[in-house]
């Protein structure tokens, strides 16, 4: 897939959208509903009331870019459906747009060694 450096945010939509929304509907989303800024190179996700199919929506400093995934066999693990949003690691990005459970990829805590040898 096309994506980002590992550097970029990723806020998940915890409630479904209308998926005939196009770029400028889900931007008009993230800035007057969600109250983010569609144009900071935040990666948006949103999901449809079938749990099967997302979209992205990126500002990668030219254009708005749009991606749209369906799964043919499985359904996307989504977080419990409410207002807001929660952000995502890209790990746990990459474990949810692959179809696989998100929750259970943990980061691993970077702390600097306690003796030098």
């Amino acid at each position: 897939m096309i994506f980002p450096s590992n550097r970029v945010r990723i806020m998940v939509a915890t409630k479904p959208v209308d998926f005939r929304k196009g770029h400028d509907g889900l931007a008009a989303l993230v800035k007057n509903e969600l109250r983010k800024e569609p144009f900071t190179g935040t990666v948006f996700v949103f999901r449809a009331r079938r749990a099967d199919r997302l979209k992205l929506l990126y500002w990668d400093g030219t254009g708005l870019v749009m991606a749209y995934k369906r799964l043919e066999e499985h359904s996307f693990a989504w977080p419990a459906i409410r207002d807001g949003l929660m952000t995502l690691s890209h790990a746990q990005f990459e474990a949810l747009f692959s179809g696989l459970d998100w929750r259970r990829v943990h980061a691993i805590e970077a702390r600097a060694p306690e003796a030098v040898e």
